[in-house]
């Protein structure tokens, strides 16, 4: 499997909005599934929910690693690379 130093290196924050999407919960927006920043813990929705939060998170921050937020999934994602982990 390849690797990236991205995913290497990433860290482990609290999420800042445990119960969900930080966007979706402060707009009453809602989601399928949620992902955690690995910089700063932000809670966004997946790219199958309606509003990317997740993706828009990256995009304006530059945040290159998340998390799966779901109950049992223990994947990471690298948006530079395009890589699993």
């Amino acid at each position: 499997m390849s690797t990236c130093d991205h995913l290497a290196h990433a860290q482990d924050p609290a999420p800042r909005t445990p119960e969900g999407c930080e966007e979706c919960l402060a707009t009453g927006g809602r989601w399928v599934h949620l992902r955690k920043c690995l910089s700063c813990g932000h809670v966004g929705c997946c790219d199958s929910s309606p509003n990317k939060h997740a993706t828009a998170h990256f995009s304006q921050e530059g945040h290159p690693v998340v998390a799966s937020f779901e109950p049992g999934e223990n994947w990471r994602w690298c948006y530079v690379d395009n890589l699993l982990g």
